[in-house]
């Protein structure tokens, strides 16, 4: 065992769980009650908020994951990475402003599925149970991925059991979005972001340089397929290489339903911070998938092809390159990625669970106190759950169960949320055969045709997701004047304090 990187483990891992307690001990004085706990009070500045959007978009698949695919089968994997940043910056451009001030206007709501009802004007709380129901299910695999990365890092590392180093990870996940809800997420993601931009950069560039002495010589054979280099998978346009480009593309679609990463558009506190946080979340996330892409085709040759475990050719170039201490710290932000998207997917299901079941169909009268214990239980549940998904010896991986995670969450809500920004006449009918219709085909897709046809299921799932939406909100009488006038008011751009 190095125990230069493992007291940067421990550094890191306190230094986390510090947050969570620091803001804790501020929330109980504060006592700002759920809209604190849930979305920061909407006091969130340009850069945390950007890059809290990102980091919990960015998972351990960015470090591990993406690259490990670029290294094994070459270029054409990175058209995952093209459908990423074509999605991101559709999704700050068009959606987050939109979003902000029609989740304020819409009766200042806290969480998706309350945007949604409040949208329509509706008492009815039907969208609202369906809508949280499935993002408990969906962020239970999702959360998994997470837990395995830690998993797969320490075991690499340290040689721990990865069933220990999962625990661990899952207990330190909760314990800090447990304490300090929204706030510490932000501010730990913040701060994961920076670490995980620096790691990724640096590393290949030190690889490139380290591959220059005279005596260099890569730890297994370097052999590179006839189509390594090709955009094209398969090397010719053909339905494999069509699929694959379409299927990358289709990665883009997911932001416009991906509940930890919208919330973050709703917490931003005004306008010019709007503005800002766009330029920063589209400048990170463009740096993160180009060097993703690049540690991959690097560490190909710096590597070597014989690796058994692709997912660790980021953790064999950081510890071959760096002294012990450095390829700790750098290490670390393997730690970032995956506690930074798990603890947005913890809070993102513990606040629709608290606002959207809890309270409307149990508890009418909670109080603040009792929701926000009603969310910090929810998230020890979906917690438990994600780590039997991740110790189950059949688990499929990191980037396959980010993969079924990211297409349900796009298929459901992508279409929803575009239309309820964009489309006046959109029912709340048309919104819950959306989501559901969404949610089914996608599931489907991934059970029998994904396979055969080599297509992503976020594809079909979102196109059948916003045909059902459109379709019944046609078919339903049109929305009163009242639900007309708050779309009306709530795009319109507002000056707000800075």
């Amino acid at each position: 065992m190095n125990y230069a990187e493992l007291v940067a483990f421990i550094v890191y891992l306190l230094l986390v769980l510090a947050v969570g307690v620091f803001f804790f001990v501020k929330g109980r004085k504060a006592d700002g009650g759920d809209k604190d706990y849930f979305l920061g009070g909407r006091n969130m500045n340009g850069w945390v908020a950007a890059l809290s959007a990102g980091a919990s978009d960015m998972s351990a698949w960015v470090l591990m994951g993406l690259p490990g695919s670029i290294y094994l089968a070459g270029m054409g994997q990175v058209w995952i990475s093209v459908g990423l940043l074509i999605g991101t910056i559709a999704a700050w451009i068009f959606v987050a402003p939109r979003l902000r001030r029609l989740s304020i206007k819409a009766q200042d709501s806290i969480t998706i599925p309350q945007y949604l009802t409040n949208r329509f004007q509706t008492k009815n709380k039907a969208l609202q149970i369906i809508c949280a129901v499935i993002f408990v299910v969906v962020y239970c695999v999702y959360a998994a991925s997470s837990i395995y990365a830690c998993g797969t890092l320490f075991n690499t590392v340290f040689g721990a059991k990865p069933i220990y180093a999962m625990v661990g990870a899952a207990a330190i996940i909760v314990i800090y979005t447990f304490l300090g809800g929204f706030n510490a997420v932000c501010w730990t993601d913040f701060f994961q972001g920076m670490l995980m931009l620096a790691a990724i950069m640096v590393a290949p560039i030190m690889a490139v340089l380290a591959m220059q002495a005279s005596d260099f010589v890569p730890a297994y054979e370097v052999v590179t397929g006839e189509n390594y280099y090709n955009f094209l998978s398969s090397g010719s346009f053909n339905w494999e290489s069509i699929s694959d480009i379409l299927s990358g593309l289709g990665w883009g679609l997911g932001y416009f339903g991906m509940p930890h990463i919208l919330v973050r558009y709703m917490s931003i506190k005004s306008e010019k911070e709007m503005k800002k946080s766009r330029a920063i979340g589209i400048g990170w996330t463009t740096l993160i998938l180009i060097m993703a892409s690049v540690v991959g085709i690097v560490g190909h040759h710096y590597i070597g092809s014989g690796l058994e475990d692709k997912s660790i050719v980021f953790i064999t170039m950081v510890r071959s390159v760096f002294p012990a201490l450095i390829s700790g710290i750098l290490l670390s932000a393997i730690l970032a990625a995956s506690m930074s998207t798990a603890d947005s997917q913890l809070l993102a299901s513990s606040s629709a669970f608290a606002s959207d079941v809890y309270k409307p169909v149990f508890r009418k009268n909670a109080s603040n106190k009792e929701m926000l214990w009603a969310g910090r239980i929810i998230v020890i549940v979906i917690s438990i759950v994600a780590l039997l998904i991740a110790v189950n010896p059949n688990c499929a991986g990191i980037m396959a169960l980010v993969e079924c995670a990211w297409a349900a969450f796009g298929a459901a809500f992508g279409p929803a949320i575009i239309l309820s920004l964009f489309w006046k006449r959109f029912t709340y009918k048309g919104a819950i055969a959306g989501i559901v219709v969404g949610f089914v085909v996608d599931a489907l897709w991934y059970v029998f045709l994904s396979g055969p046809t080599g297509l992503y299921e976020i594809i079909p799932g979102f196109i059948a997701s916003m045909i059902a939406a459109v379709v019944v909100s046609l078919i339903d009488k049109a929305p009163s004047k009242e639900v007309m006038d708050l779309f009306e008011d709530g795009i319109k751009p507002t000056v707000d304090a800075e």
